[in-house]
């Protein structure tokens, strides 16, 4: 059997976007709440029962979620600009190393009823 797991957090951030629908508003610096969700998938390990020890999972997710939280995300390298694909890119790039059976990455600022998927193997 296959199984999918799934970590969410959260981080507050603000950024600037330069675009040509609501853009001047979009170009001030404005702020969200992100809600982003790590999904693993795979075939539990016959000794431990798991496909990764979520304590794991989410110290990794921590030590992102800190390049994230309160910042300005236009000076956070890598990242620029802040869209909600690059964010997910974003977020990919920094725990895959680290979780290499990751499934896909969601981001969504559920305020404005927005979300990404990035779905792993696809890049």
């Amino acid at each position: 059997m296959i199984f999918e797991l799934s970590q969410k957090f959260y981080f507050e951030a603000a950024h600037t976007l330069h675009r040509e629908i609501d853009a001047e508003g979009s170009r001030r610096i404005h702020g969200h709440t992100y809600h982003a969700q790590v999904f693993v998938r795979g075939i539990p390990d016959p000794a431990t029962k798991m496909i990764v020890d979520l304590g794991f999972l989410r110290r990794e997710i921590e030590r992102v979620r800190e390049l994230l939280d309160h910042r300005f995300l236009d000076e956070v390298s890598d990242l620029r600009p802040a869209t909600l694909e690059n964010l997910c890119a974003f977020i990919f790039k920094e725990i895959s190393d680290a979780v290499p059976n990751i499934s896909k990455i969601r981001v969504e600022r559920t305020a404005s009823g927005d979300s990404c998927d990035l779905i792993a193997g696809s890049m």
